[in-house]
């Protein structure tokens, strides 16, 4: 044997598992963390309305709310069974002058699948239905469409529904959707 053998096979599979590594293929035995999926975007502006109002994610994966309104907004959650209003889930974002200018954003995540109901309390408030649930509702004097400021973020592992998202939600910014 060539004393220089071993060196070129040592090499050789040093090269391959760095190749490997690098195209994502784990080593047998070991494990590689799943890949961060991309944040979700929800938009808002003048019509005083969450854009993409019902949303699906993984479990982990960001919510990005966009203000491209001049105007604030709140993103506030809560349980329709209680009322109660999140302390957790309990953004604010500011107006943003147009393009060109900062966009403000709020971001959160959720660890565990489930339902997670939200509003905008600048826009809309809760109000208890008959039957005890509590749903937002139009603030009477603020303009904008006649449906509450509000949405919903599905969290799960769902493939089928994780690929129902609006493609919008997959772009921090809308261009033309600036207004106030």
């Amino acid at each position: 044997m060539h004393p220089l053998q071993p060196r070129r096979r040592i090499r050789s599979i040093l090269g391959s598992t760095a190749a490997a590594l690098a195209l994502g293929l784990a080593a047998p035995g070991s494990q590689a963390a799943p890949a961060k999926p991309a944040p979700l975007y929800v938009h808002m502006n003048g019509a005083n309305m969450f854009l993409e109002n019902v949303v699906v994610v993984r479990p982990g994966q960001s919510v990005v709310f966009v203000d491209q309104d001049t105007g604030a907004h709140t993103i506030i959650g809560y349980n329709p069974s209680t009322g109660k209003t999140s302390t957790r889930f309990d953004g604010a974002v500011q107006g943003t002058p147009g393009p060109g200018h900062p966009v403000s954003t709020y971001t959160i995540a959720f660890k565990h699948p489930g339902l997670q109901f939200y509003y905008c309390s600048v826009h809309a408030e809760l109000m208890q239905e008959p039957g005890g649930r509590t749903v937002p509702k139009k603030r009477p004097t603020v303009h904008g469409f006649g449906d509450p400021m509000a949405g919903l973020i599905i969290v799960t592992t769902d493939k089928k529904l994780l690929a129902d998202n609006p493609a919008t939600t997959h772009e921090k910014i809308l261009p033309g959707y600036f207004g106030g």
